[in-house]
């Protein structure tokens, strides 16, 4: 029996027709108890896994050490030139590193008690966006806003 390869290209998965049921991007998450199912789609299952990405420790996930962020590291840190070129050079390997997605907009503001991440990403294969607004707080952990 022989098997074929097939290597899919940007240019390629920009051009994706939406499944059945009119989703282009399916899956499961059990994380947000509002959710009656654990059914996610297209925009909710992206935000789902960024936020993923970003609330685990760069180290912690077993046989993907490289998966996830160092920025909790930094909570405590003074600001300075160097943390703030790690901390954007980390958002946008992230934000970069999901071929689903395209950033557009990337910003971090540092307050009292942690970071505030705003995030404006496009949808590849699709005309929709989503805004998303992440909370690093030393009290809380991350918390989350839906726009």
């Amino acid at each position: 029996m022989s098997f074929k390869s097939l290597e899919i290209t940007s240019s390629a998965a920009s051009n994706i027709a939406p499944a059945t049921g009119g989703h282009l991007y399916s899956g499961f998450s059990t994380a947000d108890s509002s959710n009656t199912g654990s059914k996610l789609y297209d925009v909710s299952l992206i935000r789902q896994d960024l936020i993923n990405q970003f609330n685990t420790r760069k180290g912690s996930r077993v046989m993907n050490p490289t998966f996830g962020t160092s920025l909790w590291d930094y909570l405590m840190e003074p600001i300075s030139d160097n943390i703030t070129a790690a901390l954007q050079t980390e958002i946008t390997a992230i934000c970069t590193s999901d071929p689903r997605i395209h950033p557009t907009v990337i910003n971090l503001t540092e307050y009292t008690d942690g970071y505030l991440l705003e995030l404006t990403v496009n949808i590849v294969g699709t005309n929709q966006s989503a805004n998303i607004i992440l909370t690093f707080d030393q009290n809380l952990g991350l918390v989350s806003a839906v726009q």
